[in-house]
């Protein structure tokens, strides 16, 4: 994580945005059989359930939880990603087939090549999370004293920025895999429709304009410069206007 995208929340997601896949934003990669079940929307009048983590346990738990929280911070202009429901989004993520390497080509041999020829370790996304987590944790817990959760916020901005530079040898996966796996998850729940999890009210759809699942928004797409009228809308038809 370098420090220019964390200087202007904006340019982060601009940047962001342009990086999650285009379905990611009205759905999600977990549509294959399967994944995990939708969100049921909440009433606006009551209070929301607090999520219990089916996959992270607590320690892994609080890790996620803090480390969203540095990827996309909360501001002015909307909400950060724990408050979005990101940790939500990746703990549920975790039982779909595509964390279980469902989706992937998964037989040897496991040879690290050049960047180009794309994602070659054997661990699936479970194991990445379980594995990495716990590295930086002991990672932490040796260089500071304390777990990451427990770090303050200057000091896990330190270890990310560490960690996407590779900068950080850790036991049983490559720092910067690691990195670009969370820094990827963070970004689709952050943009994702509601009902994987995060883009909890549709508010990070709000800030940038974008429509959501509306059924027809053509008669705007050329006008270039002018903002969206209307609210977006999800999947399961929740409105913000």
């Amino acid at each position: 994580m370098s420090e220019s995208p964390l200087t202007s929340r904006r340019g982060f997601l601009r940047t962001a945005v342009a990086l999650v896949p285009a379905g990611a934003l009205a759905g999600c990669h977990n549509g294959a059989p399967g994944a995990a079940a939708p969100a049921q929307p909440a009433s606006a009048s009551a209070p929301r359930a607090e999520y219990k983590p089916r996959f992270f346990d607590a320690r892994e738990w609080a890790f996620v939880q803090a480390a969203v929280d540095r990827l996309i911070p909360a501001d002015a202009e909307g909400p950060g990603a724990r408050e979005a429901g990101v940790p939500e989004f990746i703990d549920r993520q975790m039982d779909t087939p595509w964390a279980h390497g469902a989706l992937w080509y998964m037989q040897g041999p496991f040879m690290q090549g050049v960047p180009e020829l794309g994602y070659q370790l054997k661990l699936v996304p479970r194991d990445l999370y379980r594995l990495g987590i716990a590295s930086v944790n002991a990672h932490c817990e040796k260089a500071h004293g304390r777990a990451f959760d427990a770090l303050d916020a200057t000091t896990r901005d330190s270890v990310l920025a560490d960690l996407e530079k590779g900068a950080i040898e850790l036991a049983d996966v490559p720092a910067n895999v690691f990195f670009a796996q969370l820094l990827q998850n963070t970004r689709e729940g952050y943009f994702c429709d509601p009902i994987h999890g995060g883009n909890r009210d549709m508010a990070a759809w709000t800030m940038i304009g974008f429509p959501g699942a509306r059924a027809d928004f053509m008669d705007f797409v050329n006008q270039n410069g002018q903002p969206y009228p209307y609210g977006p809308v999800s999947i399961n038809g929740e409105r913000t206007g």
